[in-house]
């Protein structure tokens, strides 16, 4: 692999990381379109839309634990929020994660640009204020959480994602809960989901090796910053930065894809 090459996936991969870290995303929200598009502008090889999505579910697997440990402290990780979304989750990621190898390499796309738009259109919907001063009394409707949880890994599977930038949007909007708590658990389940992600991948050979470790390694180093400093950001402007990245990358897809 060329040096320049190899500076270019890390660049890609520190930058989706640290947006992963503080935006409670898998990273492959970014890290998707990124791998797609920016290494043939430099004359680098092409990855295929399969290939991105198995070095997306192993990135996952690595940084949202990253993440996570960024907000070990704190009370915003909801155990059991992380427990029922994470298992269903897992199981939908586990079916999608195997059907991707049956797809073309437009529908893989087309599932990735569908489910971006969703989580845009879900992100821009007003949404009503939940205090973050009592998030040790926070609720939520636990069947309404396991089926969309399901949905939510069935598609993420699919494409390689862990499912963040759709779990951030359902949590706020149908589940109401906390900006900060959504952001933390919701990387919490993202590693869950991307376990299952990474076994189908890497079964049915998806996945690009030594791109994935580069990509790691910067993502291992982002991620923690990243949480550190969502940590200090207003609850809001987070909300904000997500919706307008979801919206950019959505925008993005569906027109390359029509």
């Amino acid at each position: 692999m060329e040096f320049y090459y190899a500076v270019l996936l890390f660049t890609l991969g520190f930058i989706g990381s640290f947006l992963s870290g503080m935006l409670g995303i898998g990273g492959a929200i970014v890290k998707f379109p990124l791998l797609l598009m920016i290494p043939p502008v430099f004359g680098f090889q092409t990855f295929t839309a399969h290939e991105v999505s198995g070095i997306s579910a192993v990135d996952v697997l690595f940084v949202s634990v990253a993440g996570v440990l960024g907000y070990r402290n704190g009370g915003y990780l909801n155990k059991s929020l992380i427990i029922l979304m994470g298992g269903f989750v897992l199981i939908g990621s586990l079916l999608g994660s195997f059907g991707s190898g049956y797809l073309t390499e437009t529908q893989v796309n087309v599932v990735y640009g569908f489910l971006a738009l969703l989580a845009a259109i879900m992100m821009f919907i007003p949404k009503k204020e939940v205090d973050e001063s009592h998030i040790e009394q926070v609720t939520f409707n636990k069947p309404v959480a396991a089926i969309l949880a399901f949905f939510v890994g069935l598609g993420s599977g699919i494409v390689g994602a862990g499912g963040g930038f759709l779990l951030i949007p359902i949590m706020l909007l149908i589940l109401r809960i906390p900006t900060r708590m959504a952001i933390a658990s919701s990387l919490a389940i993202t590693f869950i989901s991307s376990v299952a992600g990474s076994i189908g991948k890497i079964s049915t050979g998806q996945v690009e090796y030594l791109p994935a470790v580069i990509i790691i390694i910067a993502g291992l180093m982002a991620a923690p910053m990243g949480a550190k400093l969502s940590t200090k950001l207003n609850a809001k402007v987070l909300e904000n930065i997500l919706a307008v990245l979801i919206l950019g990358t959505a925008m993005k897809i569906w027109i390359d894809l029509l």
